[in-house]
């Protein structure tokens, strides 16, 4: 298990081309569960990125994949925005890292990522939500959670089709089988969603550890009964812990304080000190 960045209760940055101030706060957890030996979840908490890989369980190495690709998005930690070019370009870097990481076999290994991004896009600011696997990013919004990311599973698949219900997903024999993962030789390929930055947002970026363990209400009720980020980092993992903890679970609850414009800077004539003389 990798963790990059710390939990912050206040963090402002001005954006670039729109002269807008954007303060944060966030909180970052996770916990190996009651029945894995290993945590093999790996997690990146350091602006402009907020990111989650679940190492492949099952799979040789799955921690070193989690790591490879945290590892590779931190290096564009203290930009003060980020696109999907340089997402892209950070995990297919990180599938190359796998390949001579100590312990990967022939075979290779994989995990899944998710998470969000700071954007300027069409000259507002936004998120970047980006995905591959069945890790999660959740938005809540006026009181309204949305998942903001499709699961690259099987079961996802089933139920796209019309072919299982969502009750009957919840409880699938494949549930933990993903149709897309970062690593196994291949080149990465991310699903990408833009979301407006709206004062008041919460950001919910978790591995399946948790989803797999609470539902869409409980999760719900869990970021809204706790006004601070660290406070319903905790209440969510202690949650899948109590309801089983039968994977590693992680999170990151991003709130957005503020988005405003940045305050005016006076311009100096650049024959100022001339005119003195």
């Amino acid at each position: 298990m990798t963790q990059i960045g710390q939990s912050s209760t206040e963090f402002t940055v001005e954006l670039p081309s729109t002269r807008t101030n954007v303060t944060l706060a966030w909180a970052a957890l996770t916990d190996v569960g009651h029945r894995r030996e290993v945590n093999e979840d790996s997690l990146l908490a350091s602006p402009p990125i907020f990111a989650v890989a679940d190492g492949m369980g099952g799979h040789s190495a799955g921690d070193v994949a989690s790591d490879a690709v945290v590892t590779r998005l931190a290096e564009h930690s203290g930009k003060p925005v980020l696109d999907a070019q340089s997402i892209d370009a950070a995990l297919s870097q990180a599938v190359i890292d796998m390949k001579s990481a100590p312990g990967v076999t022939d075979q290779g290994t994989g995990t899944t990522v998710t998470g969000v991004a700071l954007a300027v896009v069409s000259g507002n600011p936004s998120w970047i939500a980006f995905n591959i696997g069945d890790s999660r990013v959740y938005q809540l919004n006026a009181g309204v959670l949305e998942q903001v990311t499709t699961d690259h599973s099987v079961v996802q698949e089933l139920f796209t089709a019309g072919r299982i219900t969502r009750e009957e997903a919840e409880v699938h024999p494949q549930g933990n089988i993903i149709t897309r993962a970062v690593g196994f030789h291949e080149p990465p390929i991310p699903d990408y969603l833009i979301l407006p930055l709206q004062p008041g947002m919460r950001i919910l970026v978790c591995s399946d550890g948790l989803s797999k363990e609470i539902t869409s209400y409980g999760i719900r009720h869990f970021l809204m009964s706790n006004p601070k980020a660290a406070d319903a980092a905790e209440a969510l993992v202690d949650a899948a812990l109590d309801n089983g903890g039968r994977d590693n679970v992680t999170v990151i609850v991003v709130d957005v304080l503020g988005v405003t414009a940045a305050p005016e800077t006076a311009d100096v004539p650049a024959n100022a000190d001339a005119d003195k003389n």
